[in-house]
């Protein structure tokens, strides 16, 4: 049983550092002063004060691997996601916001404690917690085989994917497919359309035929991966999931 950190009181987080990932998606790098550690998969909520002297709050993965100095936030710029917006058009360097964590204890992945194959299925941003893991993975030097499923609409909207290639050549025991499902950008050799019953059931049966399974994104991606999933023979115990947006807790 993996345990959580307790989860901190608000705190102040500064800004150490912002490096764009995509057009639309930024990472930021918080010193945080008071931070207990987190595990892979678990969120940090954040809070900001808007022009009008009003607090918002939202939610969002933590990215960056357990263990490490500072801690890195992927935010995903929303058109109408009032801190989103905030957090990738206005903060600066050396700026300090309000942030407590980390939370979530159901989510979450250890390479500690890890024993079987691991399969994560991201859509969009929903790859920010499980790049947490593969990180976490990859810093500890775990051997078990992984497997990274990400369907994005364009290529323009891949995140990390300059890593994640890294990974791909560095680490014989990962793999990675990127599947888009919008417009194809010209030199693209990747695979295009949605994931569907029969790459799933292929990746999984590379792994041995189970795995422990993560699902994040957008709540239809993660309602049609389990249940492909499920279909591929997963036991449902084997699969867990994370979704956000509209009609989810989570802002990317």
């Amino acid at each position: 049983m993996i345990r959580p950190p307790k989860p901190t009181a608000w705190q102040a987080a500064k800004v150490l550092s912002i490096r764009e990932e995509t057009p639309r998606v930024k990472t930021i790098r918080f010193a945080v002063s008071h931070w207990p550690g987190h595990l892979a998969g678990q969120h940090a909520d954040v809070r900001v004060m808007d022009k009008d002297g009003c607090r918002a709050e939202r939610s969002y993965s933590i990215a960056s691997p357990p263990g490490t100095p500072g801690l890195e936030l992927t935010v995903e710029r929303l058109e109408e996601g009032e801190v989103s917006q905030f957090l990738t058009g206005r903060l600066q360097p050396d700026d300090t916001i309000e942030l407590r964590g980390p939370i979530g204890g159901y989510f979450v992945w250890s390479a500690l404690q890890a024993r079987n194959p691991l399969l994560l299925l991201a859509g969009g941003s929903g790859v920010v917690p499980l790049m947490c893991m593969l990180r976490h993975r990859r810093l500890l030097g775990s051997p078990v085989p992984a497997t990274l499923l990400y369907s994005c609409r364009t290529r323009e909207d891949v995140i990390y994917e300059k890593e994640l290639s890294g990974m791909v050549h560095s680490d014989p025991r990962f793999e990675l497919r990127i599947t888009l499902t919008r417009d194809v950008a010209p030199g693209w050799s990747g695979a295009v359309g949605r994931l569907d019953l029969s790459l799933v059931r292929t990746y999984l049966e590379r792994l041995g035929g189970a795995a422990d399974s993560f699902v994040c994104g957008y709540t239809g991606f993660v309602e049609a991966a389990s249940t492909m999933l499920l279909q591929a023979g997963q036991p449902g115990e084997a699969i867990r999931t994370e979704r956000f947006g509209s009609a989810g807790p989570f802002s990317h």
